[in-house]
């Protein structure tokens, strides 16, 4: 059976038999997946059953419900992204080098890396390399490492949380970051000379997700203080939603230093003067420890590093 598979993950699949697989996996339907493929529904079948028939393994259950992958689906899906990751990087990369540019990265992004280290680094970057494409997903772990993994992201940049810790990630601290607590610059809080816990923990705050190290420890130093933490809660990993309740809602957010100075410059917030003494995982970079780096890719990465030296002189 080894043999068999071998063979069809080497020879028998072709590329559009990986975007069905994917494609399937992504909307669970049959219709929905043979009208993104501009297909018809009956080739949607025929092909799903035609791969099907190449592995002699179930790959989907169909049910009224629509599609779902069996385990070993989702093992060869996750095989069809990662080829098609490498796919659409070969392209990009043939392209850039046919159009005299310089190549494309995909960085995925914690807010607490955007307006400070990864800002700075493309504007390194840039200046070496201005046609070098930067393309920037923000997110958080649980949703950007997924895709890292399977090549859909050349690195991500964010806190070094040591719960994601794993064999095939290679992983570089560039440095410690500090969280603040910053409001609107008309809130009340701002009027009082010493705000408390107590006062904090009255109003409505955006925070980290709920399995993020800061808003472990932030929960932590409410209770030191004797303080339950705030219950009118957003939870967001969201630069922009994170903006939008702090100046619509006049919610407390939680954020990084480097965001706080981001927003102050901007005259959208001001940070509360109260001190926050917790220690964080670093910020840094985590790659895939045995893929192939591209050029561009190199480049950015030796940007965050110098990026971090710029930083520190500021």
């Amino acid at each position: 059976m080894t043999i068999a598979i071998d063979r069809v993950l080497r020879s028998n699949l072709k590329l559009k038999h990986l975007q069905l697989l994917v494609a399937l996996d992504q909307f669970r339907h049959l219709g929905r997946a043979a009208e993104f493929l501009s297909l018809t529904q009956p080739a949607v079948s025929k092909s799903l059953a035609e791969v099907e028939r190449m592995f002699g393994l179930d790959l989907f259950v169909r049910s009224t419900r629509g599609t779902e992958p069996t385990a070993y689906g989702e093992t060869v899906v996750r095989f069809a992204r990662s080829v098609l990751a490498d796919y659409g990087r070969t392209r990009d990369e043939i392209a850039a080098v046919a159009s005299g540019a310089a190549g494309r990265v995909s960085v995925g992004t914690m807010v607490v890396a955007l307006p400070g280290l990864l800002s700075r680094a493309v504007a390194l970057l840039k200046e070496r390399s201005a046609l070098t494409t930067v393309a920037i997903e923000e997110g958080d772990l649980t949703r950007l490492l997924p895709r890292l993994r399977v090549g859909e992201l050349d690195l991500f940049v964010g806190r070094l949380e040591p719960g994601y810790a794993a064999p095939d990630l290679e992983t570089e601290a560039l440095y410690e970051e500090p969280m603040c607590i910053v409001c609107r610059p008309d809130h009340a809080l701002l009027r009082k000379r010493r705000p408390g816990w107590a006062d904090l923990a009255t109003q409505p705050w955006v925070m980290p997700p709920s399995w993020a190290s800061s808003r472990i420890k932030l929960h932590q130093l409410f209770y030191r203080q004797g303080v339950n933490p705030p219950v009118d809660v957003i939870e967001s990993a969201s630069f922009l939603v994170t903006l939008n309740f702090l100046r619509q809602r006049g919610a407390i957010a939680f954020v990084a230093r480097d965001v706080a100075r981001y927003l102050a410059r901007e005259q959208l917030a001001k940070t509360l003067r109260i001190a926050v003494p917790i220690e964080l995982p670093p910020v840094g970079i985590i790659t895939m420890r045995h893929r192939r780096r591209t050029p561009a890719a190199e480049q950015l990465i030796e940007s965050l590093r110098r990026a971090v030296v710029h930083g520190a002189r500021r």
